[in-house]
């Protein structure tokens, strides 16, 4: 179900307004979208700086996460070739 939403007035500075832009931008939303999404994280009691805390652990988990799938390519790439050995020498044998 859709949550109505009420108009709004208000005032940013001409940083915050660039800023919001460029993000939204980047994001593929609206600023609209950015605000709101600023004011439920407010609402919601995570601080700033528990935001900026947030932001380097999220690379830290892409970056190991990546690892985990490129170790995993690797291991089944290795697999196969096992498989596929053993294939060859039953119908051969």
């Amino acid at each position: 179900m859709a949550t109505a939403m009420q108009n709004m007035m208000i005032y940013v500075t001409d940083s915050q307004k660039r800023q919001l832009r460029r993000q939204a931008r980047s994001r593929g939303t609206s600023v609209a979208t950015e605000v709101r999404s600023a004011i439920d994280t407010h609402l919601a009691g995570v601080s700033a700086d528990e935001l900026a805390l947030l932001k380097p652990a999220t690379r830290q988990a892409e970056r190991d996460i990546q690892e985990m799938i490129a170790r995993l390519e690797r291991a089944n790439k290795k697999l196969d070739a096992i498989l596929a050995g053993r294939g060859r020498r039953a119908r051969t044998a």
